[in-house]
C-alpha cells in the first residue's frame, strides 16, 4: 500500500487547498500527512470505512517508516508512552488522541466530537429535560398531585432509556407511556373530545391553575428537546435516530393527554 507522505501532500496542495481531501483507493496517509492537514483545517475522507481505528493508526505508522520518512516528533505522557497506541480518534477527521482534548468529548465508544456537536448539543438538552422534569415533580408533589406526579415518572423512565440508548448507540424501544400504545397516544391526543369530553389542546390560562400550566410547560420542553433531535439525527438524506425522534413526539401527546385528563377531572368537580 503506497503511503502519502507530508512532503508528498505539501507538492500536490502547492496551488489549491481544498475543504476536503479525499485518500485515494489504495493509498493512505502517513500521521505526519494527516496532521499537516488538520493544520490546513481540511476534511479528511476515507473510501474505506473508518471502524478499525487503532489498527489502521498501526498500518499508517509501518507504512511511514517503510517509506523512509523521518518520525515525526510528538509529544505524549508517561501514561501515553507506556501504553503505546492512542485512546480515541476523531469521527470527523480520522486524527488519533493519547488524551481527550479539552474541547472534544465521547460520541460512543472511542470516538470523540467537538463539545458542539450538535448530537451531543442534544444530549444536552435531553439532559435539561430529565431536570426540569425532577424539578416539576417535586412542585407537583406538594401540590398532591400525586397521580401525576407518578405518569411523569413513567415518562421520565423513557428520558433516561433514551438516553442510554444513544450513549451507547443501542436501539431505542418503548412499547408503552402512561399506560399506552404509542398508536393508543396518538389516537387520544387527536380525539380528546372522545375519550375525555374535553376540547383538543386547550390553551393554557392562569385561570386553569398551576398543575395545568406545569404539564403545559413540560409540554413545550418535550417540543424543543424533538426539535433538537431533528436536528441532531438529521443526515441529509433522512434521519439516523427515527426510534428517538418518534418517541418524543409520542411524549408530547402524553403530556398533553395528561393536561386533557386533568381538566376532566376539573370539570367532572366543578359540575358536583
Amino acid at each position: 500500500m503506497k503511503v502519502i507522505t507530508e512532503a508528498i501532500l505539501r507538492d500536490e496542495l502547492r496551488d489549491e487547498i481544498p475543504e476536503v481531501y479525499t485518500i485515494p483507493e489504495g493509498k493512505i496517509l502517513s500521521p505526519a500527512a494527516r496532521e499537516y492537514l488538520q493544520q490546513l483545517k481540511v476534511k479528511i475522507a476515507d473510501n474505506k470505512k473508518k471502524n478499525r481505528p487503532l489498527q489502521r493508526y498501526e498500518a499508517e505508522v509501518e507504512a511511514e517508516k517503510a517509506s523512509g520518512a523521518q518520525e515525526p516528533v510528538r509529544t505524549v505522557t508517561a501514561q501515553a508512552a507506556a501504553d503505546s497506541k492512542p485512546k480515541y480518534v476523531d469521527e470527523q477527521t480520522g486524527a488519533y488522541y493519547f488524551e481527550k482534548p479539552e474541547h472534544m468529548t465521547q460520541l460512543h465508544g472511542n470516538l470523540l466530537v467537538t463539545k458542539d456537536d450538535k448530537r451531543i448539543a442534544f444530549r444536552g438538552k435531553l439532559d435539561s429535560l430529565e431536570a426540569t422534569f425532577i424539578l416539576e415533580q417535586t412542585e407537583l408533589m406538594g401540590m398532591g398531585e400525586q397521580a401525576i406526579v407518578e405518569n411523569l415518572e413513567d415518562i421520565l423512565g423513557s428520558l433516561r432509556e433514551m438516553m442510554r440508548c444513544d450513549v451507547l448507540n443501542l436501539p431505542f424501544s418503548r412499547d408503552r407511556m402512561i399506560g399506552l400504545t404509542h398508536e393508543e397516544l396518538r389516537d387520544h391526543s387527536h380525539n380528546p373530545m372522545k375519550y375525555y369530553k374535553v376540547k383538543q389542546m386547550v390553551l393554557p390560562n392562569y385561570s386553569l391553575g398551576k398543575t395545568y400550566a406545569i404539564l403545559n410547560y413540560l409540554r413545550t420542553q418535550v417540543r424543543e428537546t424533538e426539535v433538537a433531535a431533528a436536528t441532531a439525527f438529521n443526515n441529509g438524506k433522512g434521519f439516523d435516530r427515527a426510534d428517538i425522534i418518534e418517541e418524543l413526539n409520542r411524549m408530547s401527546s402524553a403530556l398533553h393527554i395528561l393536561m386533557c385528563r386533568y381538566l376532566a377531572k376539573k370539570q367532572s368537580g366543578e359540575e358536583r
